[in-house]
Parts: structure tokens; sequence; C-alpha cells
């Protein structure tokens, strides 16, 4: 099966992204990215850069909240949670981006004229 190239993450879903991962169970910031990657088949690769400012973010709005426990490798490890306003958050979003989707989706399947 040929790899999927690399896709851009669009401006503003990942947010929303993170906290899908995040609303499947607590997780560390690395595991996050790596479980886009794979959720993602290979497609999306979220860079540290880009990663931890976004759960900074999520966590200072109060939709992620986060302990410091012992990883997989022994290591301390800051593991997000999910708290009741980020489970908001995150159907609102969802709703948003489904509806959007299917907006875009339909002017693109739509009929197609000349250009001028």
């Amino acid at each position: 099966m040929k790899k999927p190239a690399q896709l851009d993450l669009p401006q503003g879903t990942l947010d929303l992204l993170i906290l899908r991962v995040v609303a499947l169970g607590p997780i560390h910031g690395y595991a996050i990215a790596q479980r886009i990657q794979q959720m993602s088949q290979e497609a999306l690769q979220v860079q540290q850069g880009s990663l931890y400012p976004a759960l900074h973010r999520l966590e200072y709005k109060k939709f992620l909240a986060a302990d410091w426990k012992p990883s997989d490798t022994g290591r301390e490890a800051k593991f997000y949670r999910l708290t009741h306003k980020g489970k908001l958050q995150l159907e609102n979003e969802t709703a948003s981006w489904t509806r959007l989707t299917e907006v875009v989706g339909l002017i693109l399947q739509g009929p197609q004229g000349e250009t001028s």
C-alpha cells in the first residue's frame, strides 16, 4: 500500500485534533503527536513547536487539565485529560467542522463552469 502524502494541517484544526485524542483517555504530549499521526494513517505530523504551545493554550482555557506522572519510560511526563468544558468544546468544534466540510463538499461537487 502506498504511503499517503504528508498534509499541511489547516489553520485552527490542531486544537480540535488534540481534544479528540485526549478524549480517548489521559495521554502525554509526545503520545498525542504519535496518536494523531497514527489515526491519520501517517498523513499528519504535528511538530513539537506547534503541539506544546497548543497544549498550553488548551490548558489555559481550561479545556484540558494535566498531572505529572511517570511515563512508560519511567520519566515524569505531563498527562493531559479532557475537562467538562473541554468535552463541550470538542462537541461544538466537531459539529462546526462537520458542517463546514459538508458545505465545502457541496461547493466542490457542484457544477463546474468556465472561468473567465
